[in-house]
This record gives C-alpha cells, sequence and structure tokens, in this order.
C-alpha cells in the first residue's frame, strides 16, 4: 500500500482532534513551599505528622523513628533549616520535638514527604487537620 503526501495530512488531521480531546491529568499538588509558609501540625501517631501550608495546602511527614512526645499535649516542633528556606523533600527538615520550653527536644528524622492532594486533604479525620 503506498500512501502520497496529501493522504498522510489527512489522516493527520483527524487523528490531531482525538489526541487534544484526551482529558487532562488531574494537577498535582505543590511538591515545594518555602518555610515561612508553614503554619500548623498535627500528628495521629507517633511516626506520622500532618502539615498545614498557607491556607488550604497539606503534607504527610512520615518519620523514620517513632517520636513519642508528639503526642503530648504541651509538644511543639523545632524545626531548622539550613541553606535556602525551599523545602520540597525529606532531606530538607531538622525537626525536633520537645513537650516544653525547658525540655530537651528530641529528634524526629523525616523519611518522607508527601504532598496531599485536595482529596487527600478532605478524607483526612478532622481532629488531625491541623
Amino acid at each position: 500500500m503506498h500512501l502520497d503526501g496529501m493522504t498522510i495530512a489527512f489522516a493527520v488531521l483527524l487523528i490531531a482532534p482525538a489526541a487534544a480531546a484526551e482529558p487532562a491529568a488531574p494537577a498535582k499538588p505543590a511538591a515545594c513551599f518555602f518555610a515561612p509558609e508553614f503554619q500548623n501540625w498535627k500528628a495521629p501517631d507517633a511516626k506520622t505528622i500532618y502539615i498545614r501550608v498557607n491556607v488550604n495546602q497539606y503534607y504527610r511527614l512520615d518519620l523514620a523513628n517513632a517520636c513519642p512526645a508528639l503526642l503530648g499535649p504541651d509538644s511543639h516542633l523545632v524545626t531548622k533549616f539550613h541553606g535556602p528556606d525551599t523545602v520540597c523533600s525529606a532531606l530538607d527538615w531538622d525537626l525536633q520535638v520537645s513537650q516544653g520550653f525547658h525540655d530537651i527536644a528530641e529528634p524526629c528524622i523525616v523519611k518522607t514527604m508527601t504532598a496531599l492532594t485536595p482529596a487527600d486533604a478532605a478524607a483526612m479525620p478532622r481532629k488531625f487537620r491541623p
């Protein structure tokens, strides 16, 4: 079968609109944020922290080790960011948790940082939403 240039051009015109009509992939949440945009946090257990950035952007931090101090009523995070103030991965966190101002802060190593989709954030139990 021999195809000339006109036949190929016509075939391309027929196929192009079909390719353009494919549904767009859902928007992925932002993978990075600026450290000063970090607003609040809550821990559902000793190895997980949910954080809120700005008004409605959420991330889940999974920890490499258990940090039981996260579950205390007066616990607070001690965060240090080295270098640029952009947080994009678990490696950007230098995180400790303390249960009081005179308490020795316990290091909590962040294993993974996951940006949550709006659907993931909506499915989060209300008591754990920061």
